[in-house]
């Protein structure tokens, strides 16, 4: 059974809202969405669990959340479009801008500094040289235009997780969903 872990939206926001105040200006969706995912992979890697939650895809301009990616696109079918459009603009001429600060309560000390080091080390560069360096990682597949999934064992292994570590995250994971579901219901 693949490791998932439940999309937090309120995350996926704050997290982006982050990234959009420290920029100060609007941001090309590309590299918002490339920054997210590197935050999500080295949160895995520090943390052993991702800031967001969302489901990882392989693209032609590199790895992707697809969830914020569906947000990004305003798809409607995104449940979390109505908490997303509160704080983040939808895209205008391939950029997003901060409409709103949601502030970082969802956020913890750690995760708040792996989005500032990502911004540090990625904000100011071309979308498409991130994107470029994001075809460097592993868990990317060339999709030919379309989407290939990324499976989150795939990037631990990449991270140099063990088997014995991914079946502990892979534990939590199944925890935490059953604990969602518990106390949501």
């Amino acid at each position: 059974m693949p490791i998932m872990f439940r999309f937090h939206p309120e995350k996926a926001v704050e997290a982006a809202a982050t990234l959009l105040k420290l920029h100060g200006k609007p941001m090309k969706y590309l590299g918002l969405l490339k920054m997210l995912y590197i935050a999500d992979r080295i949160a895995l890697e520090r943390m052993e669990q991702p800031i967001t939650g969302d489901h990882y895809v392989s693209m032609d301009y590199g790895p992707v959340l697809s969830g914020v990616y569906d947000l990004i696109k305003g798809h409607p079918a995104a449940d979390a479009l109505p908490l997303w459009s509160k704080f983040i603009s939808p895209r205008n001429k391939n950029h997003v801008s901060l409409l709103d600060d949601p502030g970082s309560g969802e956020l913890c000390e750690e995760e708040e500094k792996i989005i500032q080091q990502v911004y540090q080390n990625f904000g100011n560069l071309d979308p498409f040289d991130v994107a470029e360096w994001t075809h460097d990682l592993p868990e990317w597949q060339d999709p030919h235009g379309s989407c290939i999934p990324i499976l989150v064992e795939e990037v631990l292994k990449n991270l140099g997780k063990n088997d014995e570590e991914i079946e502990e995250i892979q534990q939590e994971a199944i925890r935490e969903a059953y604990l969602d579901r518990v106390l949501n219901d």
